[in-house]
């Protein structure tokens, strides 16, 4: 056992789960391939230079504005409060993209969901993420100012 944690640094279990992720990855690699290779190995270079030259920046231009916002106004410990739910929701949008605007011609007749039911569900999550993320804030407060009080000595008369 410690010549494994000496050589990998960490324990069986986690070199366990590591290899049945890689395994699990190898067969979707392999069964994605199954469709025409050319057209996929396309689509993902198209994705990752659409990711690392448009995205990127983009993200990190929100993230300065929402940054210079929340130091001008003096809450920079909300700063992933916000972030967190922004991601979360963004990455379910471009997901499910076509489905949210009700791009997908058919899709009805193989789940027997309206295609129209989508976007109304997308924006219930992202209220609910928005919402969550302010009730941890609300509780991450409360439980500092309980640790202050704690922690102020007593007044003496």
């Amino acid at each position: 056992m410690d010549r494994l944690r000496r050589w990998y640094g960490k324990g069986p279990l986690q070199l366990l789960v590591l290899l049945a992720s890689f395994a699990l990855a190898a067969y979707a690699g392999v069964r994605l391939l199954d469709g025409d290779p050319v057209m996929i190995a396309v689509w993902f270079a198209g994705a990752a230079l659409v990711h690392d030259l448009l995205l990127v920046p983009a993200y990190a231009l929100v993230d300065r504005a929402l940054r210079t916002a929340a130091g001008r106004l003096g809450r920079r410990e909300w700063i992933n409060f916000v972030r967190v739910p922004a991601f979360l929701s963004g990455l379910l949008l471009l997901v499910w993209f076509p489905l949210v605007t009700g791009q997908v011609a058919g899709y009805e007749s193989a789940t027997a969901l309206p295609a129209g039911v989508f976007l109304t569900r997308w924006l219930i999550v992202t209220g609910v993420l928005f919402a969550g993320a302010a009730l941890c804030r609300v509780l991450q407060v409360r439980r500092a100012r309980r640790r202050a009080r704690k922690q102020r000595p007593p007044v003496a008369h």
